[in-house]
């Protein structure tokens, strides 16, 4: 059966890619893909084996799933809404925080645009368009799937206790020079890290501290976080500055070429928050950093917003693929209109 060759196809792919490096936004692809036939082929088990309780109880479910749509669709924009004006109380007015109550708004706006006006005008120019929106919304659902997946997948990293440098990323500082709870929480886990190698195999890994001073800052990152190992009783010794980077891509480049300029060949880590782990690991893959990375917990309530912001710089990274592929959609839906008016 062809769901079922498709369906290992995709799962042997997904270990292979995940072996050969697990930094790759692709892997959530094709782990979806994975999954999807897999679901595939077990209805399609169930339904074929003559089973009648079997059948029912599935059947049963499917039709279930279905009508629930719009209720997971409606709870899923409340949630979202509910979130973004937490987000607005608890970490200010601003831009940034309002992502979800932005997504909650849309996802309503679109669900009452397909149950209301769509069934009132038979338009076939506008069945086009809302079938377009539709594919756009399927197209970044399915990638925002895969990229949860993946972001998944990474938090299950267990680094060896033999690292020679640990880098530290930056997030940006409170009152120009103090290290506010979040980046506190990448130090601390980068410190636990430091602390069990040299218990288990008494051997120091040497802090990288990255990140450049922003407009509003009155030291740099890199300052900030040091001072704050050292208050913690790290040796000031064993940590190195890297104050130049103002994004995390740059946070791996020029972490790089000081780890480069001390010896050739090293072990490293880099730390950071959960949610930001996976798109911190495709930016090391990308400056050359064998590096794996190590995530610190964040608080549940900043985790959509956080997620979101993340998908959202991961899709901008592959924004010309992402522009072929949708550009391609439109050119097919635009020959489906024409069409359709052709011979109206």
């Amino acid at each position: 059966m062809v769901i079922y060759s498709l369906a290992g196809f995709f799962l042997l792919l997904f270990i292979v890619l995940s072996f050969i490096d697990r930094r790759r936004i692709s892997n959530g692809i094709v782990l979806t893909l994975a999954l999807f036939f897999s679901l595939l082929s077990l209805i399609y088990v169930t339904l074929s084996n003559g089973n009648e309780l079997f059948v029912s109880i599935m059947s049963t479910v499917l039709i279930l799933l279905f009508l629930l749509i719009p209720f997971f669709i409606i709870g899923l924009a409340t949630t979202l809404i509910m979130n973004g004006r937490l987000m607005l109380k608890r970490e200010g007015r601003k831009l940034a925080n309002m992502l979800p109550l932005f997504i909650g708004l849309v996802i309503v706006i679109l669900f009452i645009f397909w149950f209301g006006s769509i069934l009132k005008n038979g338009s076939p120019i506008l069945g086009m368009v809302v079938v377009f929106v539709m594919a756009f919304v399927g197209y970044f659902s399915f990638l925002f799937l895969s990229f949860l997946l993946s972001t998944f997948l990474y938090q299950f990293n267990f680094p060896r206790y033999n690292q020679d440098f640990l880098i530290v990323l930056g997030s940006g500082l409170i009152d120009g020079d103090r290290v506010p709870p979040l980046l506190a929480s990448r130090l601390n886990r980068a410190i636990a890290f430091y602390e069990k190698q040299y218990d288990k195999k008494g051997k120091r890994a040497t802090f990288i501290v990255s990140g450049g001073q922003g407009a509003n800052e009155t030291v740099s990152e890199a300052r900030a976080m040091r001072d704050y190992l050292i208050s913690k009783g790290i040796d000031e010794n064993f940590i190195i500055m890297e104050d130049k980077s103002v994004n995390t891509l740059q946070n791996m480049q020029f972490s790089k070429a000081k780890m480069d300029a001390i010896m050739p060949t090293y072990n490293s880590l880099f730390s950071t928050n959960n949610f930001h782990l996976f798109r911190a690991g495709l930016y090391a893959r990308k400056a050359g950093l064998k590096s794996q990375g190590i995530g610190a917990k964040t608080a549940l309530y900043y985790m959509p917003n956080a997620l979101i912001r993340e998908f959202i710089a991961i899709t901008v990274m592959y924004k010309k693929v992402h522009l072929i592929l949708l550009g391609l959609v439109v050119l097919f839906f635009v020959f489906l209109a024409i069409i359709g008016i052709t011979f109206r």
